[in-house]
């Protein structure tokens, strides 16, 4: 008997428990439902926009775009100049010598280990800044890279404030098997960032 009643009570507390659920519930569900329902609506009624824009030609014709290319190119030959002051100090002392062989006044096994230690010291001080100077120009460019990249992004994203784009996609050779080219807004992107780079430099 005792086992019947509580069985029972089982049972009545699962029903109560799904009338509740079904009475509130359902109401709780149905909003949730309305607002993603409303959200989905206003994204398929939003237009879908995309547009591209040629980086080899923002890349030739743009004065933002040639500045930095001009100073990555500008540090590239003062690296190049430290590295062969280096480079000339060693086949100097090569060559010197190589010289005092030749005319045989390298007599004794210390003048030749000293001729080794010199060499060997500045190959070792060769290597050590080839590493030094290679390291700071990838560096180097790295930033400048990753600033212009910064500023061609910020410009885009000003000039997508009226355009109103879904996407605004960089084309570069072999990445796209297909481009229409009424989509194509190079000629903007390179006239905006002129147009800004001369108004920043005036």
């Amino acid at each position: 008997m005792k086992n019947g009643l509580l069985v029972w009570n089982v049972i009545l507390t699962l029903v109560a428990g799904y009338l509740l659920y079904a009475q509130f519930g359902k109401k709780g569900n149905g909003k949730v439902a309305e607002k993603n329902a409303a959200k989905d609506s206003l994204s398929i009624n939003k237009p879908f926009r995309i547009a591209y824009f040629e980086m080899d030609s923002v890349q030739a014709n743009t004065q933002l775009v040639k500045e930095v290319q001009g100073e990555i190119e500008k540090r590239e030959k003062e690296y190049t100049g430290q590295l062969s002051q280096y480079e000339s100090a060693y086949r100097n002392k090569l060559q010197e010598y190589q010289q005092k062989e030749k005319a045989g006044s390298m007599t004794t096994q210390a003048d030749y280990e000293k001729a080794q230690v010199d060499l060997k010291q500045l190959e070792d001080r060769l290597k050590s800044k080839r590493q030094e100077l290679d390291q700071q120009y990838q560096d180097f460019v790295m930033r400048s890279q990753l600033s212009l990249k910064k500023s061609i992004e910020e410009f885009v994203a000003r000039y997508n404030e009226t355009k109103q784009y879904s996407y605004i996609v960089s084309y570069e050779q072999g990445l796209f098997y297909y481009k229409d080219t009424v989509y194509n807004i190079t000629t903007d992107i390179i006239k905006g960032l002129n147009d800004e780079y001369k108004s920043k430099k005036d």
